[in-house]
């Protein structure tokens, strides 16, 4: 058993934490060093407290732009106490900005094996997926490093951390998460996802659903699919089947700027303008000079009056 941690170690980790709270990165990091250092003055032997420590000085960096510092507070974490998941997380996150989207990918995937409802992590492969399918082309699978596979026993161990990481996640996916399909069917889903897109291109938009509704049935993860599929049910005007299919894709990836400009045409032709006007408001936050948005918003405003 551990001993004791010092009183100054734990108030120095409380103040980084009102530090962090606070909005106060820089001063947040210092405190949390100050205790690391405390810690290996006094010879504290907690494996699970320092890597905390280091984890919470990850997030600082991380929350200051500093990607490369972030990375190796969490390498430092995960060394100490392996699958930990906010230091995977904050990893993940550093990494993906840094552009290293094999690392990043595998990182978010690991984190899905130790709870496969993690928002964040969710939207995070489909981000990864779509980045690395542009950079690497249809065989970047091939290409990533292994994915390190989690031992029963961190799954439990973890279970405590999980709850506060998905407690949100969970009520907003409960019914996803219920109907979610095993992983090894996501190049099935992918490959049936493309031949809709094809099918798409060629003017066949009954088939095409005919494609999307079978990927889903493979894998639910894909925010593109549920879109892709809203374009169809568009094109046909079968417009409250298409909002459905954008929320749905919205829920996978809050930034899908193709689901917020569909539902928007959906709500407009529906004449539920205020909605179609708070899609677009929200792509536009996302991407300011879309035009497209920009001219559907002159439309909608013209009804709103």
């Amino acid at each position: 058993m551990a001993p004791k941690l010092s009183e100054s170690v734990e108030r120095l980790r409380a103040a980084g934490n009102q530090s962090f709270r606070n909005g106060q990165f820089a001063e947040a990091a210092a405190l949390y060093s100050r205790a690391l250092r405390l810690m290996q003055e006094q010879g504290s032997s907690d494996p699970i407290e320092e890597s905390v420590l280091y984890s919470n000085r990850a997030a600082c960096h991380l929350k200051d732009g500093n990607c490369r510092d972030c990375i190796k507070d969490c390498t430092l974490a995960l060394a100490l106490v392996p699958f930990s998941m906010k230091p995977l997380l904050r990893r993940a996150s550093a990494y993906e900005a840094l552009e290293k989207y094999p690392l990043a990918y595998v990182d978010y995937k690991v984190v899905l094996q130790i709870d496969d409802s993690v928002t964040s992590a969710l939207e995070g492969v489909n981000r990864m997926t779509r980045a690395l399918m542009d950079s690497l082309g249809p065989e970047w699978r091939l290409k990533l490093p292994s994915i390190p596979l989690v031992p029963v026993s961190a799954q439990k161990r973890w279970g405590s951390e999980n709850h506060e990481e998905t407690a949100k996640s969970k009520s907003k996916e409960t019914t996803t998460a219920k109907s979610r399909v095993p992983s090894g069917d996501v190049e099935r889903a992918r490959v049936l996802k493309e031949e809709g897109n094809e099918l798409v291109k060629k003017g066949n938009h009954k088939k095409a659903i005919e494609k999307y509704s079978e990927s889903l049935s493979f894998s639910n993860l894909e925010s593109a699919t549920y879109s892709n599929r809203a374009l169809c049910y568009l094109v046909l005007k079968q417009y409250k089947e298409a909002v459905k299919d954008c929320t749905e894709a919205l829920k996978l990836d809050g930034k899908n700027v193709k689901a917020f400009y569909r539902r928007a045409q959906a709500y407009k032709a529906l004449k539920d303008y205020k909605s179609s006007f708070a899609d677009i408001n929200s792509l536009l936050k996302i991407e300011p000079r879309n035009g497209p948005a920009q001219k559907l918003q002159q439309e909608v405003n013209q009804s709103l009056k």
